[in-house]
């Protein structure tokens, strides 16, 4: 089936970086419980992942007890009602909210304000 262009939506998901809001992709490319990474303008690596309820996050996708830019393929889940990504790695678990690492507290990973426009 083919939609009239007027019909379609052209929402993307961006994220803020200090200079501006930057278009990363479409939502309909995230799966809950899934993540995707996406190259910002400066070379680094942002994760992104959406839940059930529709709620989108983006982290540093660089985990930093390694160095590999692994966290878009973490597993992800919540703890004490607050969502998590998992490194596939060492298994190290990053708040999604606020980037802390839940094992470590001298250790994060940044976050990014999402929204879809």
């Amino acid at each position: 089936m083919t939609l009239a262009p007027e019909t379609t939506t052209a929402v993307k998901l961006q994220l803020l970086l200090e200079d501006g809001w930057f278009t990363v992709c479409d939502p309909s490319l995230l799966t809950p419980g899934r993540g995707v990474a996406a190259l910002l303008p400066d070379g680094r690596q942002v994760a992104l992942f959406t839940d059930r309820a529709g709620r989108t996050y983006a982290v540093d996708n660089r985990d930093p007890f390694t160095g590999a830019a692994v966290l878009s393929r973490g597993l992800t889940g919540t703890h004490r009602g607050r969502p998590f990504v998992a490194s596939p790695l060492l298994k190290q678990r990053f708040d999604l909210e606020s980037g802390r690492c839940l094992d470590d507290d001298s250790v994060g990973v940044a976050v990014y304000e999402v929204r879809a426009a």
